[in-house]
């Protein structure tokens, strides 16, 4: 039971976050799923004291310019703390949605088979891994459906709740612009070496396990979200400026050659269904945390480095069973790829039976259909 105007504290990320909530916040949910039952609660609860929770949370979002994704993190920390997920799932679930409901989003509840509570959110961005339903030409997306390993999503029956809040009007964004502070003392150092022209480099790249967990149940976004997921700041501190340390001096095609094979030889290559069992892509800085990667983490990884260091223009191509990025140079490398009247030289991150300079596609591509699914012109974004 949570006292009138007790203090409910926890560390979120390199902070501790204070919330108070109010004991007419604490309802009890211990009737069976039903649209009645669901109703009941939101009017018990939506009579109480929930305003400056609220606010708090809003307030919080915006002073610190949290990603609605990350924003969401805060809510379910929150929540966890007033009613824990392990005790009672559907109130912990109810407590989420009603907390990003009065946050202003437009968020569904819905009951599966065997009277699963799923957790809905508006969304009109391309995620390709998520069960979603459409009204009213809106396609809301699930947030809780990796909660429930054995549905089908594609057969099961679901049935939304008719619960409409007026003042829930934004959709929620899964693009991620601006990674949250985490604490430096939960960075770790990982060893990179790679060997570039009978040199070897060394890298000691502070990275943190929560990063991890920051993106565990983060779904496969559009190309142009994921491409621009950027590095936290101690991890950036500890590998961007050595990067442009090593390649000083060096000419344009050949600092982009070093970031190249650096992204090719640094890590092992394993992919992503042997590892994970689906399709997963990996943010920048899960790739330099993880042991292995494959081609989607590699293009993100040397498109991030290619961008911070150079911002030159790129393209992505994605071919039936691979992705890769061509840069565009001050001055023609090998083959181009011609895309909208500019010349980009294909720049492979991911190891190749071949090992392949810039400007040269891998023989088992050559004939291959591909797609430009991202370009990026660094005056335009």
């Amino acid at each position: 039971m949570i006292a009138k105007g007790q203090n409910i504290a926890f560390q979120f990320y390199n902070k501790t976050f204070n919330i108070v909530a109010d004991s007419s916040f604490n309802v009890d949910f211990k009737d069976k799923i039903s649209e009645k039952s669901i109703h009941q609660f939101y009017n018990k609860v939506n009579d109480s004291n929930y305003q400056s929770l609220v606010n708090t949370l809003v307030q919080y979002k915006n002073e610190n310019q949290l990603n609605d994704w990350f924003y969401y993190q805060l809510v379910r920390k929150t929540v966890q703390q007033i009613s824990p997920k392990e005790d009672n799932y559907e109130r912990y679930t109810l407590y989420k949605w009603f907390l990003l409901v009065k946050s202003g989003y437009d968020t569904r509840l819905a009951i599966g088979n065997d009277h699963q509570l799923l957790f809905y959110v508006w969304s009109d961005e391309d995620i390709s891994d998520i069960p979603f339903f459409t009204s009213n030409k809106k396609q809301f997306v699930c947030l809780n459906f990796h909660d429930f390993k054995n549905a089908n999503y594609l057969t099961d029956k679901v049935v939304p709740i008719g619960i409409y809040i007026k003042e829930a009007i934004n959709s929620f964004s899964y693009k991620v612009t601006q990674i949250p502070d985490l604490n430096p003392a939960d960075y770790k150092g990982k060893l990179l070496t790679f060997n570039y022209r009978e040199k070897a480099y060394y890298f000691n790249v502070k990275l943190s396990s929560n990063l991890q967990t920051l993106f565990k149940n983060y779904p496969i976004v559009d190309f142009e979200s994921y491409f621009n997921i950027p590095l936290s700041k101690e991890t950036y501190s500890s590998i961007i400026p050595l990067l442009k340390k090593n390649i000083k001096g060096l000419t344009q095609k050949k600092g982009v050659d070093y970031l190249m094979r650096f992204t090719r030889n640094a890590f092992l290559y394993e992919n992503d269904n042997d590892i994970y069992g689906k399709e997963k892509r990996l943010s920048p800085e899960q790739t330099l945390f993880s042991d292995y990667s494959d081609c989607d983490d590699r293009a993100a990884l040397f498109f991030y480095l290619v961008k911070e260091i150079y911002n030159l223009p790129m393209i992505t191509l994605l071919y039936p069973t691979h992705i890769t990025i061509a840069v565009k140079f001050d001055k023609p490398i090998g083959t181009p790829i011609s895309y909208k009247g500019e010349n980009y030289y294909v720049c492979e991150p991911t190891p190749q039976k071949k090992d392949l300079k810039i400007g040269e596609i891998s023989p088992s591509l050559r004939k291959e259909t591909f797609q430009i699914v991202y370009q990026y012109q660094p005056n335009k974004n």
